[in-house]
């Protein structure tokens, strides 16, 4: 008696291979240079990522958590909405555009800060929220005294949240700086910025 065989599936069977990833603190993991979010959750756990021609799957445990379209660009992020904490989903609503602007109108030296925050961050949500910390700096200290703080800080060589946040706590940005900020010594405010290491 002759079987009868099933035809054959219309579309091929994705080849896969695996390989082993934990999750960084930015709830992503890399692949080929380039970082792919996880829930948020995850972050320290050890992970699967299934890799084919066009798709990379992460599992953990037996269990599918995110899937992502390969992605060639080295450095750069795939993040889906739903794998953030809330108050990085809070942050969505900001563009660098936008945070740029907010810092022009308070000064230049804020404007240049928030560029600086912007262009030497791993991951684009650490600059959002140093800049969303510059507002409530702003918003409890009021817009000249975050402006002195600023170009303080650009004087020192440390443009962070952490570094102005200290200034305004010890007032150190109402006492004169030793001597003005030449122009050149001021952040740069083009696209052709210095690396990170120049302001150490």
């Amino acid at each position: 008696m002759r079987r009868s065989c099933a035809p054959l599936p219309a579309t091929r069977m994705a080849i896969a291979r695996f390989k082993r990833a934990r999750v960084n603190i930015d709830y992503h993991v890399e692949f080929d240079g380039h970082y792919y979010s996880v829930p948020h959750a995850l972050v320290g756990e050890a992970v699967e990522l299934r890799i084919t021609a066009s798709s990379l799957e992460v599992l953990h445990g037996s269990k599918r958590v995110a899937a992502h379209a390969l992605n060639p660009r080295k450095g750069a992020h795939t993040t889906a909405p739903e794998h953030m904490p809330a108050s990085h989903r809070a942050h969505l609503q900001w563009t660098p555009a936008k945070l740029i602007a907010w810092g022009e109108r308070v000064g230049a030296a804020t404007a240049a800060v928030v560029r600086w925050q912007m262009e030497h961050r791993q991951h684009p949500e650490q600059g959002y929220r140093s800049c969303l910390g510059l507002m409530r700096l702003g918003r409890e200290y009021g817009a000249d005294r975050l402006e002195a703080a600023c170009a303080r800080a650009q004087s020192i060589r440390s443009p962070s949240y952490k570094s102005i946040a200290s200034i305004l706590s010890c007032g150190l940005d109402q006492r004169a700086l030793d001597a003005p900020i030449p122009a050149q010594a001021s952040l740069p405010l083009h696209e052709n910025v210095r690396g990170p290491g120049y302001y150490h």
